[in-house]
């Protein structure tokens, strides 16, 4: 699954340097290829050769010199992006530059909307990516979806890419019965991982809150174990649809930093 190259998308800025180092760190590991992607805006597209030179530099400071291939489009940015993601390669990674960001800077919903619209599983790095103990470390929250097949195949393939273990993460909130749809993706989770050989663990994680969302618990206990990744998808389910948007928005944009990985 991980055998194809890495694409990485940069809007040239210092943020986008740590989706550089990322996607670099990734492809060193699997011994494989970066693909660097910048869609040109109206003003670049007669400056090729200046957009190639901030390119390079990123990839100088990311260390990704002699593994990584340019690719230059022109269009509408997120479109492009979409795209490329079905052009044959494994995972698509990119930095957000947090709820607020310039029109072309990949930021709260637009990045949710793009990680929707890839063909391939999305990691979304934050400004001040640690990456020590990148990809480690899973936190695996579990999930009502009918299709977390995409996601599981993902987690499985860097796991073991990474010898890294899995945190199966369930929030239990008083006096709330989860549905037969979450525990039966739960069952599907934790048998995959062991029947895989991976370490994992189950967690059933109290809630100390009322409240009804699930990023800032999610968040809490992946920065208490040291979480390298917090693994979810990318669309919203039946069971929590009506606030799943901006529960993934906090997600993607985290203060801890924990790099996000999307299916």
């Amino acid at each position: 699954m991980l055998e194809k190259d890495i694409l990485c998308a940069t809007d040239l800025t210092a943020t986008s340097d740590n989706a550089v180092r990322a996607a670099n760190a990734i492809a060193a590991h699997l011994a494989t290829r970066m693909t660097l992607l910048h869609v040109l805006n109206r003003s670049e597209q007669e400056e090729h050769h200046r957009v190639v030179g901030v390119m390079n530099d990123q990839v100088a400071r990311g260390g990704a010199e002699g593994r990584t291939t340019h690719k230059l489009l022109e269009g509408d940015f997120m479109k492009r992006i979409a795209e490329e993601t079905g052009q044959g390669h494994s995972l698509l990674v990119l930095a957000t530059h947090g709820p607020h960001g310039l029109r072309q800077s990949l930021f709260g919903a637009d990045i949710l909307k793009l990680v929707r619209q890839s063909a391939i599983p999305s990691l979304v790095v934050q400004e001040g990516l640690k990456l020590e103990g990148l990809l480690q470390r899973i936190v695996l929250p579990v999930a009502a979806h009918a299709d977390i097949d995409k996601l599981l195949d993902m987690v499985v393939a860097l796991a073991k890419a990474f010898a890294a273990d899995v945190h199966v993460f369930q929030l239990m909130r008083p006096g709330e019965s989860p549905s037969d749809e979450l525990l039966a993706n739960k069952q599907i989770m934790l048998l995959r991982l062991k029947t895989e050989g991976l370490r994992h663990e189950e967690v059933n994680e109290p809630s100390t809150t009322f409240s009804i969302g699930f990023a800032e618990p999610t968040i809490r206990y992946a920065q208490r174990v040291g979480a390298g990744a917090i693994a979810i998808m990318a669309h919203a389910s039946d069971e929590y649809r009506y606030i799943a948007d901006a529960e993934k928005e906090r997600l993607l944009a985290n203060d801890a930093r924990i790099p996000i990985l999307c299916a």
